[in-house]
Parts: structure tokens; sequence; C-alpha cells
């Protein structure tokens, strides 16, 4: 029997992988790819942290499978640590396949965002609400 795998975490973006996204290849630019996430990273780490954040980090970053022109592109964040400033979070993407009608994992890394006041300095996370 095999185990059917599911997306974990917060849907947080979806978009449409477009043809100028696309590289020379003609699968998706890994570049925008990792925007997505960063998007999405960003969306959620703002919303916990009720404030500005930045990427401070994306470690163990892996493209398993490209994406394809076309490809629904859904973003899945969950945060795995709170530290006095940052956030960490896992972030992985989805691809539900335009042609083929399936739900595959392509992509998934570690985020690292830091909450940041007006004078943009860290700035330590309110209490979870």
């Amino acid at each position: 029997m095999t185990e059917t795998v599911h997306p974990t975490g917060e849907l947080t973006l979806r978009t449409l992988a477009m043809p100028a996204d696309a590289n020379p290849a003609g699968d998706i630019f890994g570049g925008w790819v990792m925007s997505q996430m960063d998007l999405a990273a960003g969306i959620r780490a703002g919303e916990r942290a009720r404030c500005r954040v930045v990427t401070a980090a994306v470690k163990e970053m892996t493209f398993e499978k490209p994406v394809k022109v076309g490809d629904t592109l859904s973003v899945y964040t969950d945060i795995t640590r709170t530290g006095r400033t940052s956030l960490t979070l896992n972030v992985d993407v989805w691809v539900h396949r335009q042609r083929f009608g399936g739900l595959e994992r392509v992509t998934g890394a570690t985020f690292i965002m830091v909450a940041m006041d007006d004078a943009l300095q860290p700035k330590a996370l309110p209490p979870e609400v």
C-alpha cells in the first residue's frame, strides 16, 4: 500500500506559474519559486510578529521536482520556533499539476525571519494571542 502524503502547515499563498516566469529550459525559474516562499514566510511571520519582518536566513533548501507553466503553486508555512526577536518557519511548496491533476511537493526550506522596529533594529516579539 502506498502512503499518501499531504501538505502540512497553513496555506499562506497560492499563485499560478506563468510563461514569463519560465527559464530557458521551459521550467519555472527557481528564483521565482524562492521569491514566492519568501513572500509566504514574510506574510506568516508578520502576522505573528505584528510588525515588519525581514528574512535573516534560508536554510536547507531543496528543489525536488520542477514547476511547470500552468501549475498552481501553493506555499504552506509552519512556525516551528519562536525566539526573542526571530521566528523559524518550515516552508513547503506544493503544486497542482494542470495537465495531470495531481498534487506534488516540489521544494521546501527553513526560513528565519526577524521582527524589526521602525529604526530597523531587531524588536522583541509580542506575546502570542
